[in-house]
């Protein structure tokens, strides 16, 4: 039985969603949606993630604007920008691609964006609005809500009666994946690299979320028959079979051992990843219809 679930597969059938509904708004109300990518700076990966986000706007049939700024210029600057794209009522979306240089507030930047544009579900008002499960008007962080997406396929909507252990803490992943959770009615335990009995912890799981950031750390032993794993891991490691200095992507769970075990599990790359893309897509688009007061389709 195949049990890896084909996150490209499922994000490929949520962009075809996406690209049906905006041929609607196009259609019926003169519609385009509309997202601004900000980056700082030159950095290989960042510019590698943005060219990713962009391409698939552009097939979504999005307006996708990229705005590059020098790694040298001053937050009170990038504020500025964001301010602007804030009061353009023709940008629904806008996305500043993270890390930032060291000398920028991360929190500070993200928190300038219009919550009714934070594509990303990064502003304390979103925050808010999924923590007191007001999911229907709440943008919510793109990792998370593809990563529920395949919960779902698996398990159904409601998860009553299951035990899910988030293992990973952050902002951006592990706080909002407990909160969907919860609301989706599964127990949930926030875990993470200082848990005690951390491997006990996580063999208590139906459902097991690894997103700690540390290579390949869920093995085998750790899981349950039977279990459901989704890895939001990305790390980047050696690989000398390839090569001298070469590398590889893994995930924050032991792969090849664990798929044994589990009865669904996402691999790296493949799996979430791609659902982080689409869901994005999905929030922008929501964005584009909730700025014009039009009902918001379920996708």
């Amino acid at each position: 039985m195949n049990n890896i679930i084909n996150g490209k597969k499922l994000a490929e059938e949520i962009i075809v969603k996406v690209k049906a509904e905006t041929t609607k708004l196009r259609n019926n109300y003169n519609i385009q949606p509309s997202i601004a990518v900000i980056i700082v700076g030159d950095d290989p990966a960042s510019q590698v993630y943005v060219a990713s986000k962009n391409k698939k706007a552009e097939e979504c049939g999005f307006l996708s604007i990229k705005h590059v700024v020098s790694k040298e210029t001053q937050e009170k600057e990038l504020l500025q920008l964001i301010a602007t794209l804030n009061s353009d009522p023709k940008i629904h979306g806008i996305l500043v691609q993270l890390p930032l240089p060291t000398h920028m507030n991360t929190s500070r930047v993200t928190q300038a964006i219009a919550f009714q544009k934070d594509v990303d579900g990064f502003h304390y008002i979103n925050v808010g609005k999924l923590a007191a499960n007001a999911l229907e008007n709440a943008i919510i962080p793109c990792t998370p809500a593809g990563a529920m997406i395949m919960i779902e396929q698996q398990c159904g909507r409601d998860l009553s009666g299951l035990d899910a252990v988030v293992v990973g803490r952050s902002n951006i992943v592990g706080k909002p994946m407990a909160a969907l959770l919860t609301a989706a009615n599964a127990t949930v335990t926030i875990a993470h690299s200082r848990t005690r009995d951390l491997d006990d912890v996580c063999r208590s799981a139906d459902i097991l979320v690894a997103a700690v950031g540390r290579p390949q750390m869920i093995k085998k032993d750790w899981v349950k028959n039977g279990a459901i794993v989704i890895d939001v891991g990305m790390n980047r490691i050696a690989a000398p079979e390839k090569g001298v200095g070469k590398t590889c992507l893994v995930g924050d769970v032991d792969f090849e051992n664990v798929k044994e075990k589990a009865a669904a599990i996402t691999p790296v790359p493949g799996g979430v990843g791609p659902m982080t893309i689409a869901m994005l897509m999905v929030n922008t688009l929501k964005a584009a219809m909730r700025s014009h007061n039009l009902p918001v389709p379920k996708l």
